[in-house]
């Protein structure tokens, strides 16, 4: 798809006909979807348009929800159009810098302002449509490579299989569910250097919240700093045992999932990336953080509550 595409895609969306005449058109990032910045004579706004196959594993129609709710709670740019059978969707644009793993370490306080805007949405006291259950979805996402002709890595079993032992102890000790994104990828946040937007919410769900704050560590490449003061900023001080334990669990448990995503990719034969490299390698860190004691400690601090 070029510009002239795009601006006539979006031409076709009602109450857009009359405004496209003079427009220009930019392509943004994205893994899954085609999304365009449109520049109208009104002012700008965001097009996205789903990718080929993602009607298989995402639910548009509770998307669209989430991503009002989001907006509702501040930490997203407002939904001006969208179409919940098809999944096209219109927002506001933002102003902020996308964010990638190096800007999160690199731009001083990223991490905190990450922290706080989850925060905002965790304790909105807003409900996301859809419960966000990692080992249901990876049931869910080996259904649908049961259809594709895709490999797993080897061990791929074995690893869920000892995965058994961190659902035990999260559900010994359950926390209250919140309305959470659960795919927070470095390039869903635009910084502005005081606040974080959040964008994209194809994933989210009442969830964890801490599983926002281990996906994020993992994306982003944090290290134990980043990983204490994203940490301090969302708890509002020093955290305890069982939380750091769960944020660490999770970072597992998203390599774990993840992992399968990647090769939904590749079984589709996506080519906006080499979505095999990422799936193995997704899943090489999984195994090396389960077999670390940082995994142990983190194992036991949770089932100690």
């Amino acid at each position: 798809m070029d510009r002239n595409e795009a601006i006539e895609a979006l031409r076709r969306i009602p109450g857009y006909a009359g405004r496209v005449e003079g427009a220009r058109a930019e392509r943004l990032g994205g893994l899954t979807n085609i999304v365009w910045r449109v520049d109208l004579p009104d002012g700008p706004v965001v097009l996205r348009l789903p990718g080929a196959g993602t009607e298989a594993y995402i639910d548009r129609e509770v998307e669209a929800h989430n991503s009002r709710v989001a907006a509702d709670a501040g930490v997203s740019p407002d939904v001006l159009w969208c179409d919940a059978a098809s999944g096209v969707m219109v927002t506001r644009h933002v102003e902020g810098v996308t964010m990638t793993p190096e800007l999160f370490r690199a731009r001083a306080g990223a991490p905190t302002r990450a922290a706080l805007a989850f925060r905002q949405l965790h304790s909105s006291g807003e409900t996301f449509r859809f419960r966000f259950e990692v080992f249901a979805m990876i049931d869910d996402y080996l259904g649908v490579l049961a259809g594709l002709e895709t490999d797993l890595p080897e061990g791929y079993h074995d690893a869920v299989a000892e995965a058994a032992a961190v659902r035990a102890a999260m559900e010994a000790h359950p926390v209250d569910l919140a309305p959470s994104h659960c795919d927070p990828l470095c390039e869903n946040f635009l910084d502005t250097g005081e606040r974080m937007w959040i964008v994209d919410w194809e994933y989210s769900g009442m969830n964890d919240p801490l599983w926002d704050l281990g996906d994020l560590s993992v994306e982003a490449g944090f290290g134990p700093a980043e990983d204490r003061e994203m940490l301090e900023a969302w708890c509002g001080g020093p955290p305890t045992a069982a939380q750091a334990g769960r944020m660490v669990l999770h970072k597992a448990m998203c390599d774990l999932l993840w992992t399968l995503w990647g090769l939904i990719q590749h079984g589709n034969a996506n080519p906006a990336d080499d979505f095999w490299a990422y799936a193995t390698g997704r899943f090489d860190r999984c195994r090396r953080l389960m077999a670390s004691p940082e995994f142990t400690d983190a194992l036991r601090a949770v089932r100690a509550g």
